[in-house]
Protein backbone atom coordinates (compact mmCIF):
# COMPACT_ATOMS: atom_id res chain seq x y z
CA UNK A 1 0.00 0.00 0.00
CA UNK A 2 2.04 2.82 -1.23
CA UNK A 3 0.60 5.79 0.14
CA UNK A 4 0.69 4.69 4.06
CA UNK A 5 3.87 6.09 4.73
CA UNK A 6 1.94 9.39 5.87
CA UNK A 7 4.67 12.73 4.92
CA UNK A 8 6.04 15.07 3.98
CA UNK A 9 8.48 16.83 6.13
CA UNK A 10 11.20 14.46 5.44
CA UNK A 11 11.30 15.87 1.73
CA UNK A 12 14.32 17.85 1.09
CA UNK A 13 13.64 21.14 -0.83
CA UNK A 14 17.08 20.85 -2.40
CA UNK A 15 16.48 17.88 -4.13
CA UNK A 16 13.02 19.02 -5.26
CA UNK A 17 12.73 18.65 -9.20
CA UNK A 18 9.10 19.79 -9.71
CA UNK A 19 7.55 18.84 -13.32
CA UNK A 20 4.30 20.72 -14.12
CA UNK A 21 1.43 17.90 -15.49
CA UNK A 22 -1.15 18.51 -17.45
CA UNK A 23 -4.08 17.16 -15.69
CA UNK A 24 -4.49 18.94 -12.32
CA UNK A 25 -6.50 15.92 -10.01
CA UNK A 26 -8.88 16.44 -7.50
CA UNK A 27 -7.78 13.62 -5.18
CA UNK A 28 -10.74 12.44 -2.60
CA UNK A 29 -11.34 9.35 -0.94
CA UNK A 30 -14.72 8.04 -1.84
CA UNK A 31 -16.79 5.41 -0.89
CA UNK A 32 -15.45 1.85 -1.84
CA UNK A 33 -18.89 1.11 -3.29
CA UNK A 34 -19.22 4.29 -5.22
CA UNK A 35 -16.47 5.71 -7.73
CA UNK A 36 -12.77 5.16 -6.88
CA UNK A 37 -11.82 8.52 -8.39
CA UNK A 38 -12.38 11.81 -10.24
CA UNK A 39 -10.58 13.25 -12.43
CA UNK A 40 -10.87 16.73 -14.52
CA UNK A 41 -11.44 15.89 -17.86
CA UNK A 42 -11.49 12.33 -17.20
CA UNK A 43 -14.23 9.48 -16.62
CA UNK A 44 -14.47 7.92 -13.31
CA UNK A 45 -14.34 4.19 -13.06
CA UNK A 46 -13.94 0.78 -11.17
CA UNK A 47 -11.25 -1.30 -11.49
CA UNK A 48 -12.67 -4.17 -13.53
CA UNK A 49 -12.35 -7.69 -11.80
CA UNK A 50 -11.61 -10.69 -14.05
CA UNK A 51 -14.98 -11.58 -15.06
CA UNK A 52 -15.80 -7.73 -16.19
CA UNK A 53 -18.03 -5.14 -14.31
CA UNK A 54 -17.11 -3.44 -11.07
CA UNK A 55 -15.02 -5.66 -8.06
CA UNK A 56 -17.55 -7.21 -5.64
CA UNK A 57 -14.69 -5.61 -2.34
CA UNK A 58 -17.14 -7.01 0.75
CA UNK A 59 -13.90 -6.26 2.88
CA UNK A 60 -14.55 -3.78 6.33
CA UNK A 61 -11.98 -2.02 7.36
CA UNK A 62 -11.97 -3.24 11.45
CA UNK A 63 -10.37 0.08 12.30
CA UNK A 64 -6.83 0.61 14.03
CA UNK A 65 -6.02 -1.43 17.07
CA UNK A 66 -6.56 0.32 19.91
CA UNK A 67 -3.91 1.81 22.31
CA UNK A 68 -1.87 0.74 24.37
CA UNK A 69 0.51 1.84 21.22
CA UNK A 70 2.48 -1.14 19.67
CA UNK A 71 5.28 1.18 19.11
CA UNK A 72 7.37 4.31 20.70
CA UNK A 73 9.91 2.57 22.58
CA UNK A 74 13.78 2.32 21.61
CA UNK A 75 15.66 -0.62 20.33
CA UNK A 76 16.36 -2.68 23.34
CA UNK A 77 19.65 -3.36 22.61
CA UNK A 78 21.04 -0.45 22.95
CA UNK A 79 24.51 -0.13 25.16
CA UNK A 80 24.20 0.89 28.34
CA UNK A 81 26.03 4.49 27.07
CA UNK A 82 23.80 5.09 24.45
CA UNK A 83 20.64 4.25 26.91
CA UNK A 84 21.92 7.27 29.02
CA UNK A 85 20.74 9.99 26.52
CA UNK A 86 17.79 8.41 25.88
CA UNK A 87 16.24 10.96 28.15
CA UNK A 88 17.99 14.14 26.58
CA UNK A 89 16.77 12.92 23.09
CA UNK A 90 13.25 12.10 24.16
CA UNK A 91 13.65 15.84 25.66
CA UNK A 92 14.55 17.22 22.19
CA UNK A 93 12.43 15.40 19.97
CA UNK A 94 9.35 16.75 22.69
CA UNK A 95 10.78 20.43 22.80
CA UNK A 96 8.13 23.48 21.95
CA UNK A 97 10.24 25.76 20.30
CA UNK A 98 9.56 29.83 20.79
CA UNK A 99 11.32 32.43 18.31
CA UNK A 100 14.27 33.67 20.76
CA UNK A 101 17.08 31.46 21.09
CA UNK A 102 18.29 31.68 24.78
CA UNK A 103 20.66 28.70 25.08
CA UNK A 104 22.61 26.32 22.58
CA UNK A 105 19.31 23.83 22.77
CA UNK A 106 16.97 26.31 22.51
CA UNK A 107 15.73 26.59 18.21
CA UNK A 108 14.39 29.16 17.32
CA UNK A 109 10.63 28.85 15.79
CA UNK A 110 9.98 30.58 12.52
CA UNK A 111 9.97 33.02 10.57
CA UNK A 112 8.07 30.19 8.99
CA UNK A 113 6.88 26.93 10.27
CA UNK A 114 4.17 23.93 9.97
CA UNK A 115 4.23 23.26 13.97
CA UNK A 116 6.73 23.92 17.14
CA UNK A 117 7.57 20.59 17.72
CA UNK A 118 8.41 17.38 16.23
CA UNK A 119 6.28 15.60 18.82
CA UNK A 120 3.27 17.76 17.73
CA UNK A 121 3.01 15.63 14.23
CA UNK A 122 4.70 13.16 14.71
CA UNK A 123 2.12 11.65 17.45
CA UNK A 124 0.70 8.69 17.21
CA UNK A 125 0.14 5.53 18.37
CA UNK A 126 3.72 7.12 20.34
CA UNK A 127 5.60 9.90 19.95
CA UNK A 128 7.70 9.91 16.74
CA UNK A 129 4.90 8.05 14.72
CA UNK A 130 1.94 9.78 12.65
CA UNK A 131 -1.11 12.18 12.79
CA UNK A 132 -2.89 11.90 16.07
CA UNK A 133 -6.83 11.93 16.37
CA UNK A 134 -7.29 15.48 16.71
CA UNK A 135 -5.39 17.57 15.47
CA UNK A 136 -2.54 19.35 16.98
CA UNK A 137 -1.97 22.56 15.00
CA UNK A 138 -5.31 24.04 16.15
CA UNK A 139 -3.49 24.40 19.34
CA UNK A 140 -0.08 26.10 17.49
CA UNK A 141 -1.50 28.13 14.68
CA UNK A 142 -2.23 31.15 16.67
CA UNK A 143 0.50 30.57 20.36
CA UNK A 144 1.75 33.53 21.66
CA UNK A 145 -0.59 36.29 20.04
CA UNK A 146 0.04 34.68 16.19
CA UNK A 147 -2.30 36.06 13.60
CA UNK A 148 -2.47 33.04 11.49
CA UNK A 149 -5.74 31.62 9.82
CA UNK A 150 -6.17 27.99 9.66
CA UNK A 151 -5.43 26.91 5.86
CA UNK A 152 -8.37 25.33 4.48
CA UNK A 153 -6.87 21.39 4.47
CA UNK A 154 -6.28 21.56 7.64
CA UNK A 155 -9.58 19.75 9.92
CA UNK A 156 -9.95 19.10 13.57
CA UNK A 157 -10.04 15.79 12.96
CA UNK A 158 -7.96 15.37 9.54
CA UNK A 159 -4.41 14.50 9.40
CA UNK A 160 -1.60 16.94 9.66
CA UNK A 161 -0.89 18.62 6.02
CA UNK A 162 1.81 20.79 4.60
CA UNK A 163 1.49 22.38 1.28
CA UNK A 164 4.04 21.96 -1.50
CA UNK A 165 3.89 24.35 -5.04
CA UNK A 166 4.02 22.73 -8.45
CA UNK A 167 5.09 25.80 -9.98
CA UNK A 168 5.94 29.30 -8.08
CA UNK A 169 2.62 31.23 -7.85
CA UNK A 170 1.43 32.74 -11.15
CA UNK A 171 4.21 31.28 -13.30
CA UNK A 172 5.19 27.96 -15.36
CA UNK A 173 8.78 28.01 -13.32
CA UNK A 174 8.76 24.62 -11.21
CA UNK A 175 8.80 25.23 -7.73
CA UNK A 176 7.78 21.66 -5.49
CA UNK A 177 9.18 23.56 -2.46
CA UNK A 178 7.32 23.13 1.02
CA UNK A 179 5.25 26.30 1.71
CA UNK A 180 4.71 26.32 5.78
CA UNK A 181 1.40 26.99 6.86
CA UNK A 182 2.05 29.17 9.31
CA UNK A 183 4.04 32.43 10.05
CA UNK A 184 5.38 33.90 13.30
CA UNK A 185 3.54 37.15 12.71
CA UNK A 186 1.65 38.73 15.74
CA UNK A 187 3.12 36.51 18.46
CA UNK A 188 4.41 38.49 21.54
CA UNK A 189 8.42 37.29 20.77
CA UNK A 190 8.27 38.33 16.66
CA UNK A 191 7.67 41.96 17.41
CA UNK A 192 8.16 44.15 14.01
CA UNK A 193 7.60 41.15 11.51
CA UNK A 194 5.32 41.19 8.49
CA UNK A 195 4.92 38.08 6.17
CA UNK A 196 2.33 37.20 4.73
CA UNK A 197 1.02 33.22 4.89
CA UNK A 198 0.60 31.11 1.25
CA UNK A 199 -2.07 31.75 -1.03
CA UNK A 200 -3.12 27.96 -0.61
CA UNK A 201 -6.67 28.49 -2.02
CA UNK A 202 -5.63 30.08 -5.05
CA UNK A 203 -3.15 27.30 -5.60
CA UNK A 204 -5.69 25.13 -4.89
CA UNK A 205 -8.19 26.55 -7.48
CA UNK A 206 -5.29 26.93 -10.44
CA UNK A 207 -4.66 22.80 -9.55
CA UNK A 208 -1.07 24.37 -8.58
CA UNK A 209 -1.08 22.76 -4.42
CA UNK A 210 0.26 19.56 -3.53
CA UNK A 211 -0.78 17.73 0.02
CA UNK A 212 1.38 15.78 1.84
CA UNK A 213 0.89 14.28 5.80
CA UNK A 214 3.08 12.96 8.21
CA UNK A 215 5.05 9.64 8.24
CA UNK A 216 6.22 7.80 11.26
CA UNK A 217 9.59 7.32 12.25
CA UNK A 218 9.65 3.95 13.93
CA UNK A 219 12.94 1.63 12.79
CA UNK A 220 14.13 4.40 10.45
CA UNK A 221 17.53 3.66 11.87
CA UNK A 222 16.97 0.18 10.65
CA UNK A 223 15.97 1.18 7.15
CA UNK A 224 18.77 3.74 6.95
CA UNK A 225 21.46 0.45 7.21
CA UNK A 226 20.15 -1.80 4.66
CA UNK A 227 22.99 -2.62 2.02
CA UNK A 228 21.92 -0.86 -1.45
CA UNK A 229 23.20 -4.22 -3.19
CA UNK A 230 20.60 -6.11 -1.14
CA UNK A 231 17.68 -3.30 -2.23
CA UNK A 232 19.04 -4.18 -5.38
CA UNK A 233 18.93 -7.41 -5.57
CA UNK A 234 15.55 -8.05 -3.91
CA UNK A 235 14.52 -5.22 -7.39
CA UNK A 236 16.07 -8.15 -9.28
CA UNK A 237 14.02 -11.40 -7.99
CA UNK A 238 10.51 -12.79 -8.43
CA UNK A 239 11.07 -10.93 -12.18
CA UNK A 240 8.52 -13.22 -14.44
CA UNK A 241 6.10 -13.00 -11.01
CA UNK A 242 6.59 -9.58 -11.08
CA UNK A 243 6.21 -8.81 -14.98
CA UNK A 244 2.91 -10.86 -14.95
CA UNK A 245 1.49 -8.29 -12.48
CA UNK A 246 2.80 -5.20 -14.09
CA UNK A 247 5.10 -4.11 -11.41
CA UNK A 248 8.55 -2.67 -11.86
CA UNK A 249 10.04 -0.31 -10.07
CA UNK A 250 13.25 1.15 -9.24
CA UNK A 251 15.82 2.78 -6.89
CA UNK A 252 15.79 6.67 -6.08
CA UNK A 253 19.31 7.33 -6.34
CA UNK A 254 21.87 10.01 -4.71
CA UNK A 255 23.17 12.47 -7.00
CA UNK A 256 26.28 13.22 -4.21
CA UNK A 257 27.39 9.13 -3.90
CA UNK A 258 25.02 7.40 -6.05
CA UNK A 259 23.47 5.46 -3.00
CA UNK A 260 19.90 4.31 -2.50
CA UNK A 261 17.96 6.91 -0.78
CA UNK A 262 14.82 5.62 1.34
CA UNK A 263 13.53 8.31 2.87
CA UNK A 264 10.09 10.86 2.41
CA UNK A 265 6.87 9.66 0.06
CA UNK A 266 9.37 9.67 -3.08
CA UNK A 267 12.36 7.96 -0.98
CA UNK A 268 14.52 10.73 -1.54
CA UNK A 269 16.22 11.58 1.60
CA UNK A 270 19.03 9.49 2.69
CA UNK A 271 19.63 9.29 6.24
CA UNK A 272 18.31 9.93 9.19
CA UNK A 273 20.66 12.82 10.08
CA UNK A 274 19.36 14.55 6.71
CA UNK A 275 16.07 13.87 7.36
CA UNK A 276 16.28 15.35 10.54
CA UNK A 277 17.79 18.37 10.13
CA UNK A 278 15.77 19.52 6.97
CA UNK A 279 12.90 18.56 9.63
CA UNK A 280 14.09 21.38 11.69
CA UNK A 281 14.44 23.73 9.24
CA UNK A 282 11.07 23.30 6.86
CA UNK A 283 8.83 22.58 9.60
CA UNK A 284 10.14 23.92 12.64
CA UNK A 285 11.98 26.88 11.27
CA UNK A 286 14.94 26.09 12.84
CA UNK A 287 18.36 26.64 11.63
CA UNK A 288 21.21 24.49 11.86
CA UNK A 289 24.83 22.87 11.17
CA UNK A 290 23.76 21.32 8.04
CA UNK A 291 20.97 23.73 6.82
CA UNK A 292 22.26 27.29 8.79
CA UNK A 293 20.10 29.69 7.23
CA UNK A 294 16.45 31.07 7.45
CA UNK A 295 14.01 29.88 4.87
CA UNK A 296 12.55 33.31 4.90
CA UNK A 297 15.02 36.25 5.35
CA UNK A 298 13.06 39.30 5.26
CA UNK A 299 14.06 41.80 7.43
CA UNK A 300 12.54 42.40 10.82
CA UNK A 301 11.49 38.37 10.58
CA UNK A 302 14.85 36.85 11.34
CA UNK A 303 15.22 37.05 15.08
CA UNK A 304 18.69 34.96 16.20
CA UNK A 305 22.25 34.70 14.34
CA UNK A 306 22.00 31.54 12.42
CA UNK A 307 22.72 28.95 13.00
CA UNK A 308 20.12 28.91 16.28
CA UNK A 309 21.34 25.22 16.88
CA UNK A 310 25.12 24.82 17.18
CA UNK A 311 27.20 21.74 19.19
CA UNK A 312 27.50 22.98 21.93
CA UNK A 313 31.12 23.22 23.23
CA UNK A 314 30.42 24.41 27.00
CA UNK A 315 32.99 23.17 29.43
CA UNK A 316 31.75 21.33 31.93
CA UNK A 317 28.06 20.29 30.35
CA UNK A 318 26.95 16.53 30.55
CA UNK A 319 28.22 14.51 28.20
CA UNK A 320 24.57 13.97 26.50
CA UNK A 321 24.12 17.75 25.80
CA UNK A 322 27.32 17.84 23.60
CA UNK A 323 25.47 17.31 20.60
CA UNK A 324 23.05 19.68 19.04
CA UNK A 325 19.51 19.84 18.73
CA UNK A 326 19.91 18.25 14.94
CA UNK A 327 21.79 15.34 16.26
CA UNK A 328 19.72 14.87 19.32
CA UNK A 329 16.47 14.44 17.02
CA UNK A 330 18.39 12.30 14.54
CA UNK A 331 19.21 9.72 17.61
CA UNK A 332 15.87 9.57 18.27
CA UNK A 333 14.41 8.58 14.88
CA UNK A 334 17.62 6.21 14.32
CA UNK A 335 17.24 4.59 17.53
CA UNK A 336 13.29 4.13 17.29
CA UNK A 337 12.46 0.36 17.55
CA UNK A 338 9.97 -1.03 14.84
CA UNK A 339 6.40 -1.14 15.81
CA UNK A 340 5.06 -4.04 17.26
CA UNK A 341 2.65 -6.78 15.84
CA UNK A 342 -0.86 -7.21 17.25
CA UNK A 343 -1.81 -10.93 18.14
CA UNK A 344 -1.78 -13.21 14.93
CA UNK A 345 -5.28 -15.07 14.53
CA UNK A 346 -6.02 -18.04 12.07
CA UNK A 347 -7.32 -14.66 9.88
CA UNK A 348 -4.52 -13.00 10.20
CA UNK A 349 -2.62 -15.85 9.57
CA UNK A 350 -4.51 -16.84 6.06
CA UNK A 351 -4.36 -12.79 6.04
CA UNK A 352 -0.51 -13.12 5.13
CA UNK A 353 -1.22 -16.02 2.95
CA UNK A 354 -3.90 -14.05 0.70
CA UNK A 355 -1.64 -10.91 0.72
CA UNK A 356 1.06 -13.11 -1.31
CA UNK A 357 -1.29 -14.38 -3.41
CA UNK A 358 -2.89 -11.18 -4.69
CA UNK A 359 0.66 -10.10 -5.56
CA UNK A 360 0.88 -7.42 -2.55
CA UNK A 361 4.13 -8.88 -1.33
CA UNK A 362 6.00 -8.28 -4.82
CA UNK A 363 6.51 -4.60 -3.63
CA UNK A 364 5.92 -4.62 0.24
CA UNK A 365 8.95 -6.91 0.33
CA UNK A 366 8.55 -8.81 3.91
CA UNK A 367 11.99 -8.20 5.44
CA UNK A 368 15.62 -7.60 5.08
CA UNK A 369 18.48 -8.21 6.98
CA UNK A 370 21.30 -5.45 8.49
CA UNK A 371 24.17 -5.81 7.54
CA UNK A 372 26.90 -6.05 10.76
CA UNK A 373 27.31 -2.13 11.67
CA UNK A 374 29.31 -0.64 14.15
CA UNK A 375 26.39 0.44 16.55
CA UNK A 376 25.52 -2.90 17.06
CA UNK A 377 21.50 -1.94 17.52
CA UNK A 378 21.01 -1.46 13.96
CA UNK A 379 23.05 -4.63 12.95
CA UNK A 380 22.26 -7.99 11.74
CA UNK A 381 18.39 -7.96 12.43
CA UNK A 382 15.85 -9.14 10.74
CA UNK A 383 13.43 -6.28 10.05
CA UNK A 384 9.95 -6.83 8.66
CA UNK A 385 9.23 -3.64 7.25
CA UNK A 386 6.96 -4.84 4.62
CA UNK A 387 8.64 -2.39 1.69
CA UNK A 388 10.87 -2.62 -1.22
CA UNK A 389 12.16 0.91 -0.68
CA UNK A 390 11.68 1.48 -4.73
CA UNK A 391 9.52 4.28 -6.32
CA UNK A 392 6.38 3.07 -8.64
CA UNK A 393 4.60 3.93 -10.97
CA UNK A 394 1.20 4.57 -9.51
CA UNK A 395 -0.51 6.36 -12.39
CA UNK A 396 -2.61 9.70 -12.88
CA UNK A 397 -4.87 8.43 -9.85
CA UNK A 398 -2.33 9.43 -7.40
CA UNK A 399 0.53 11.40 -9.37
CA UNK A 400 1.04 14.70 -7.27
CA UNK A 401 3.10 16.47 -10.50
CA UNK A 402 5.87 16.34 -8.54
CA UNK A 403 9.54 14.59 -9.13
CA UNK A 404 12.48 14.71 -6.73
CA UNK A 405 15.66 12.95 -7.32
CA UNK A 406 15.17 9.84 -9.79
CA UNK A 407 11.46 9.69 -8.62
CA UNK A 408 8.75 10.89 -10.95
CA UNK A 409 5.84 12.89 -10.58
CA UNK A 410 3.65 9.72 -10.42
CA UNK A 411 5.62 7.32 -8.74
CA UNK A 412 5.84 7.00 -4.72
CA UNK A 413 8.09 4.83 -2.81
CA UNK A 414 6.40 1.22 -1.41
CA UNK A 415 5.42 2.83 1.97
CA UNK A 416 6.47 0.22 5.02
CA UNK A 417 3.27 -1.13 6.30
CA UNK A 418 4.66 -1.91 10.10
CA UNK A 419 2.81 -0.02 12.33
CA UNK A 420 -0.09 -0.02 9.57
CA UNK A 421 -2.49 -1.44 12.34
CA UNK A 422 -2.37 0.78 14.16
CA UNK A 423 -2.24 4.27 11.68
CA UNK A 424 -5.20 6.42 11.42
CA UNK A 425 -4.83 8.22 8.17
CA UNK A 426 -3.45 6.69 4.63
CA UNK A 427 -1.53 7.72 1.59
CA UNK A 428 0.84 10.58 1.04
CA UNK A 429 -2.24 13.23 1.14
CA UNK A 430 -4.35 11.93 4.00
CA UNK A 431 -7.25 11.07 1.91
CA UNK A 432 -8.82 8.22 3.87
CA UNK A 433 -8.51 6.80 7.06
CA UNK A 434 -9.86 3.44 5.56
CA UNK A 435 -7.50 0.88 5.05
CA UNK A 436 -9.71 -1.07 2.29
CA UNK A 437 -10.59 2.24 0.59
CA UNK A 438 -6.42 2.88 0.42
CA UNK A 439 -6.21 -0.43 -1.00
CA UNK A 440 -8.82 0.79 -3.73
CA UNK A 441 -6.52 4.01 -4.51
CA UNK A 442 -3.53 2.21 -5.61
CA UNK A 443 -5.54 1.30 -9.15
CA UNK A 444 -5.11 4.05 -11.65
CA UNK A 445 -5.58 3.56 -15.45
CA UNK A 446 -3.02 5.46 -17.55
CA UNK A 447 -3.56 8.68 -19.31
CA UNK A 448 -2.03 10.38 -22.23
CA UNK A 449 0.34 12.00 -19.17
CA UNK A 450 1.57 9.01 -17.14
CA UNK A 451 1.05 5.27 -17.34
CA UNK A 452 -1.45 3.28 -15.70
CA UNK A 453 -0.72 2.25 -11.71
CA UNK A 454 1.64 -1.02 -11.43
CA UNK A 455 -0.53 -2.09 -8.69
CA UNK A 456 -3.65 -2.34 -11.06
CA UNK A 457 -3.14 -6.62 -11.46
CA UNK A 458 -2.30 -6.57 -7.54
CA UNK A 459 -6.34 -4.59 -6.93
CA UNK A 460 -7.82 -6.62 -8.82
CA UNK A 461 -6.64 -10.08 -7.79
CA UNK A 462 -7.65 -8.87 -4.24
CA UNK A 463 -10.91 -7.70 -5.86
CA UNK A 464 -11.28 -11.58 -7.09
CA UNK A 465 -10.82 -13.10 -3.80
CA UNK A 466 -13.63 -14.36 -1.74
CA UNK A 467 -15.39 -12.36 0.47
CA UNK A 468 -13.45 -14.18 3.27
CA UNK A 469 -9.97 -14.03 1.93
CA UNK A 470 -10.66 -9.92 1.29
CA UNK A 471 -11.17 -9.49 4.94
CA UNK A 472 -8.61 -11.79 5.88
CA UNK A 473 -5.86 -9.97 4.16
CA UNK A 474 -7.42 -6.45 5.43
CA UNK A 475 -7.36 -8.46 9.12
CA UNK A 476 -3.50 -8.95 8.34
CA UNK A 477 -2.72 -5.46 7.91
CA UNK A 478 -4.35 -4.40 10.53
CA UNK A 479 -2.56 -6.73 12.74
CA UNK A 480 0.57 -5.19 11.39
Amino acid sequence: MKGTDMSSSTEMNNEVQAQPSKHKWLKRALPVALLLLVAAGATAYFPKSAKGGPPSVTAVDPGPRPLPAGAGGFLPSLSANEKQIEPSITTEFNRVHDVIVTSPTDGGLGPRFNSNSCASCHAYPAVGGSSPPSNPLFSVYQLNGATNTMPFFITATGPILEGRFINQPGTSIPDGTVHQNFTVVGRSDAHGCSISQPDFTTASSTGNLVLRQVPPTFGDGLIEVVRNIDIVNNMNSNLTIKASLGITGHPNYSGNDGSITRFGWKAQVRSTLIMAANQMNVEMGVTNETFPNEIDQTPGCVFNPVPETVTNFTPGILTEMFPDDRARVEYFTQWMAPPTPGTSSSSTKNGKTQFTNAGCVYCHTTSYKTPPTSRPALGNATINLYSDLLVHHMGPGLADGLGQGNAGPDEFRTAPLWGIGQRLFFMHDGRTNNIVTAIEDHYSLGNATYPASEANQTVTNFNNLSSKNQQDLVNFLRSL
